[in-house]
């Protein structure tokens, strides 16, 4: 089974992640101005579909293939198999084809997680599956094509929902005040909320989804063990600076979609705040963890992989901040968000090769006077 799984990952799965990823940079750089050389028809359904690509068709395919791997049975790899499908189907021309395929794939993950609940009921295995109906509910929506104003913000719901139960299952051993596990729930509750209203009360729905969005930030920056990480050495220090920078753009995140749900300009500022602030900057963080795991790739950590984050704060902060009064920064800010997701891709293959080469290198010979 080990070797089963590591061959699905390498050629089915990351063949399918990367085409959706690479789309979905490209699809974003053209929404933000930015020129690219044609590139044929898939190019218009990755500009019109940028959200399905990176979040159903990429974003969904790796957290289905790291749940499956937890869950340890071969049914559970049909959801990351059939979300992976969903983005190649789309380039390749089938929007509606793709858009049931994810709603398959969903419907799917809904009962991994189902499982993972009957193994440990808990309040964080109980947000996962929150997450994972958040995500079917937004498919559904989706292949239907109706109240298209709750779909992103349903997908958005999946991503944080998942997010926010592991870091609560990585401090649950934490004391914490008695009302915080309440606290959590009532803000995801209102953020899921928010996210169904906007379908049918646009102004409403946005400006509580904002809200809650922030009061998620204020939780996880009060309660999270990245406080205490953030002062030991290595890859703890460094998941621990990922982890909070990307609390920070989510409260970010949260005022500029309740100002967007308001009526100011700031849409691009909220989308972009939330998926490339926070959860590019959790992915960042989490990877050294996770491909080991999902891949059984080994990686050598090194400052390197303080690089390509500090290329996606900079970059993420240009575009928010210069792109709503110059498109040129808007343009700039995105290219500089393409080149850290391109540089962390380097950073992880670097740090593979390093682990491997370092691994099989021989160690000199102790001299005569050593012990």
């Amino acid at each position: 089974m080990p070797r089963a799984r590591s061959i699905l990952v390498r050629f089915v799965l990351a063949p399918a992640v990367l085409a959706a990823l690479a789309a979905g940079i490209a699809g974003g750089l053209l929404r933000a101005g930015v020129a690219l050389p044609a590139g044929g028809a898939w190019l218009g359904a990755a500009v019109s579909a940028h959200a399905f690509l990176v979040i159903c068709a990429f974003m969904g395919t790796v957290i289905g293939a790291e749940r499956a791997v937890a869950v340890k049975r071969w049914p559970a790899w049909l959801p990351p198999l059939a979300s992976g499908a969903a983005g190649l189907v789309l380039l390749a021309g089938r929007p509606a084809g793709a858009a049931w395929l994810a709603v398959g794939a969903s419907l799917g993950f809904v009962g991994v997680n189902l499982v993972v609940l009957g193994r440990q009921a808990a309040l964080h295995t109980a947000l996962l599956l929150a997450a994972a109906l958040a995500w079917a509910a937004g498919c559904l929506l989706h292949a239907l094509a109706v109240l298209p104003g709750a779909v992103v913000p349903l997908w958005f719901c999946f991503l944080t929902l998942t997010i926010a139960a592991e870091r609560l299952e990585m401090t649950r051993l934490m004391r914490r005040r008695q009302a915080a596990a309440p606290a959590l729930a009532g803000i995801l509750a209102a953020m899921v909320l928010g996210a169904a209203l906007s379908g049918v009360q646009g102004g409403l729905g946005g400006l509580l989804y904002g809200l809650s969005l922030a009061a998620l930030a204020a939780w996880l920056l009060a309660f999270d063990i990245a406080r205490r990480t953030l002062r030991a050495q290595g890859l703890s220090r460094y998941m621990a600076v990922c982890l909070l920078l990307g609390y920070a753009w989510l409260f970010a995140a949260g005022l500029a979609w309740g100002g967007a749900a308001l009526g100011l300009p700031l849409r691009d500022a909220a989308l972009h705040a939330l998926a490339l602030g926070f959860v590019f900057s959790m992915m960042l963080g989490h990877a050294p963890v996770i491909l080991p795991a999902v891949a059984r790739v080994k990686l050598r950590f090194g400052r390197a992989f303080y690089l390509p984050l500090a290329l996606l704060q900079a970059s993420l902060a240009l575009r928010l901040l210069g792109g709503g009064v110059d498109a040129r920064l808007l343009a700039a800010g995105a290219l500089g968000n393409a080149a850290a997701i391109a540089a962390f891709a380097l950073t992880v293959a670097g740090a593979a090769l390093a682990w491997r080469f370092g691994r099989a290198a021989p160690r000199p010979a102790p001299a005569e006077n050593d012990t």
